[in-house]
């Protein structure tokens, strides 16, 4: 067993779980695991997808730690240990998704100034939509930014224009945090959930046993009114002239069968930012291309490592 693979189920010893209130006062669940004070490299804050727990990253986390980052991580609004705005707490549900880069703007303003640099903000999937929002919002001003798997549009039969038009008269019709749907992280597919995030079976089972051993972590699918304002939220960031002024370096993780966002709609913003730098992977790599069989991940991983050394070097 390697260093990092012994976190696949275990909590570090030197990291902790505390609460941090948002100006709302809302309590988010956040995650600390610092580095050690001669070895440090920099600071990264890692913010995962819908309904993801920093629990699920740890053994990926554990590999920067022993580079000498130190990790941070909150659970967004509404999901994992941050509450719920649903009376089903089964279901992930959000008012707006400005809560949420609100939150995002307040974390960073209160922990940016203490975190050694330099800074590194990382987002999978929903949260690399998030972190992309936050950046031309000028919400965040991170050193450098990784988007993994980006939600910047998502997949739907109708497409996007109508997809968006039925989730707003479906939210409208009855009580907008009902489930969107039943099961699985998206409809009308036949794929089941392990194909739509990772080939890897073993990592795949360490998320279901984490949501055993936490069961309270647990949540569904989305509310009618999440995903409304998903393709909303997404519609505004592509849309936004501010990506072609963007100033910070941007590496972009993106599988391009990946079966739960748009691969196309990250290419197509990746092409409008003036530094970025793109890493496509083929069948081989679903939804959760950080967490998938070893050859994919130790390849991911390699170009995220050469992309802090030449982008966020030491200081």
């Amino acid at each position: 067993m390697t260093d990092a693979a012994q976190y696949r189920r275990a909590i570090p010893a030197t990291a902790n779980f505390t609460q941090w209130h948002a100006a709302d006062g809302w309590a988010l669940r956040r995650f600390d695991w610092p580095a050690e004070a001669e070895v440090s490299r920099g600071s990264i804050l890692f913010q995962g997808g819908r309904g993801d727990i920093v629990e699920k990253y740890l053994e990926l986390l554990a590999h920067w730690h022993a580079q000498g980052w130190s990790i941070t991580s909150f659970d967004w609004r509404g999901q994992g240990g941050s509450g719920r705005l649903s009376p089903d707490a089964h279901v992930g549900h959000v008012g707006s998704f400005d809560d949420y880069i609100a939150d995002l703007r307040a974390f960073w303003a209160d922990w940016s100034p203490r975190a050694p640099g330099p800074r590194v903000l990382m987002g999978h999937s929903m949260g690399g939509h998030l972190v992309s929002r936050a950046l031309v919002e000028g919400a965040v001003t991170p050193d450098a930014a990784v988007l993994i798997a980006p939600m910047l549009g998502l997949h739907s039969p109708l497409g996007a224009t109508l997809g968006e038009q039925l989730a707003r008269l479906m939210a409208r019709l009855g009580n907008p945090a009902r489930a969107a749907w039943k099961g699985n992280e998206r409809p009308a597919t036949l794929e089941t959930r392990q194909a739509l995030l990772t080939h890897d079976p073993g990592r795949y089972d360490d998320e279901l046993w984490w949501q055993q051993a936490k069961p309270e972590l647990l949540l569904g699918p989305p509310s009618w009114r999440w995903v409304a304002e998903a393709f909303s939220s997404t519609r505004g960031v592509r849309q936004d002239p501010r990506l072609a002024s963007l100033g910070v370096p941007v590496l972009l993780l993106v599988p391009l069968a990946d079966q739960l966002v748009l691969p196309k709609a990250a290419l197509a913003i990746a092409d409008r930012l003036p530094d970025a730098r793109v890493v496509t992977f083929g069948d081989e790599a679903a939804h959760e291309v950080l967490r998938e069989v070893d050859g994919v991940r130790n390849r991911a991983i390699a170009e995220l490592d050469m992309f802090l050394a030449a982008r966020a070097a030491p200081r």
